[in-house]
């Protein structure tokens, strides 16, 4: 009989990119993976062949106490809704990826007895997973160390990384070759999937005050808000970079092949394609994100030598202009970040995360999916 495993996943890129990963190794091991999620990702169809998708009727608890009693209603309704779901189903185990709509389907399998994998992409223990640790049988972490994980609960975690799309695996595979001198300087801006507003007002200002000659060398690929295009394509013009802004890149492993640097956040996602990539990056921590999680995330590349971490607080465009001038004037301190990214970068994550998925079903095999 298939093994029929269930991903549930919150409806943003961070979830649904490590999901989509574990979704292709479980299939190429002839697994049935099962994509639960929320209303978020109603264009997303699943890259994965055959990979089915529900969508849980669930709402964030934000806004107020209005918002949050609404995302209350919202959660009991989609754990009744999950229940029923996982009943039909007959799951042999449970993945939860974090976010909100994972609590729903983690609270339905405990309560059907499944087995339960939490994977944990940053490295803060985020709040959905804080709530779900102590009824998963696996913790499955992308970093070496998890804050804010209960002490009690670490004979059960497993440092699987965050697993990423084959394609972005692929870049790590191809040598990094730094910008020749006189040549090409090709910078991957990235800002998340709703982009960052600092990349669309302060990098601009700060790539234009570099030395005439290296900022002749400059060729951009950015993404932006929506908002902020046509402003960020008009200040690049004028300082005479040759840029490609848009809202969405559907292309960003073949962008990321050709980058000689990525400026971002740190999000868990970003942060583990940088290094599966082997690229080196610049990365501006969101200050707002919980628990301080993306400094935590820039760390773990920073630390190695495989990035330069440049907190938002407190940097101008002068001070960014000059960290960035040091970096892309020297191709031998690019190369040296990109060998020292890839080392740390875990280009097999969905496929440990796969098997520490199956040894859970194995283990538990006895119970089978009539249980």
């Amino acid at each position: 009989m298939t093994v029929r495993i269930i991903l549930a996943a919150g409806g943003t890129g961070g979830h649904l990119f490590p999901a989509e990963a574990l979704a292709h190794a479980l299939v190429a091991r002839g697994a049935e993976p099962v994509l639960v999620t929320d209303p978020r990702t109603a264009g997303f169809s699943g890259p994965v062949s055959g990979l089915t998708v529900h969508r849980l009727p669930l709402q964030p608890m934000r806004g107020g106490v209005v918002g949050r009693i609404r995302g209350g209603f919202g959660l009991c309704a989609g754990t009744l809704a999950a229940r029923g779901l996982l009943r039909r189903l007959a799951p042999d185990a449970v993945v939860g990826f974090g976010g909100y709509p994972s609590v729903p389907a983690v609270f339905a399998a405990r309560n059907l007895g499944r087995p339960i994998l939490l994977h944990e992409q940053n490295a803060v223990l985020g709040k959905a997973n804080r709530m779900l640790a102590a009824r998963a049988t696996r913790i499955a972490t992308s970093f070496p160390r998890l804050r804010l994980l209960d002490p009690a609960l670490a004979g059960r975690v497993v440092e699987t990384g965050n697993p990423v799309r084959p394609a972005i695996a692929e870049v790590g595979r191809r040598p990094y070759a730094p910008p020749a001198a006189d040549g090409p300087v090709e910078i991957l801006v990235m800002g998340g999937s709703q982009g960052a507003r600092i990349f669309a007002t302060l990098l601009p200002d700060a790539l234009a005050l570099l030395p005439d000659g290296l900022r002749a060398r400059l060729r951009l690929t950015q993404q932006a808000r929506p908002d902020d295009v046509a402003a960020v394509r008009e200040t690049y013009a004028r300082a005479g970079i040759p840029a490609t802004v848009e809202r969405f890149f559907d292309d960003v492993p073949q962008r990321l092949a050709r980058a000689h640097l990525v400026v971002s956040r740190a999000g868990a996602s970003t942060v583990a394609e940088i290094a599966a990539a082997g690229r080196p990056a610049l990365l501006v921590p969101y200050p707002h994100a919980a628990d301080d999680h993306q400094t935590n995330n820039a760390r773990h590349l920073a630390d190695a030598g495989a990035a330069w971490l440049v907190p938002e607080a407190g940097t101008d465009a002068a001070r960014l202009a000059a960290v960035l001038g040091e970096v892309l004037a020297d191709p031998a301190t690019l190369a040296a970040a990109a060998a020292r990214a890839l080392a740390l970068g875990r280009p097999d994550a969905g496929d440990r995360l796969a098997d520490a998925v199956l040894e859970l079903v194995a283990a538990a095999q006895p119970m089978g999916r009539a249980a």
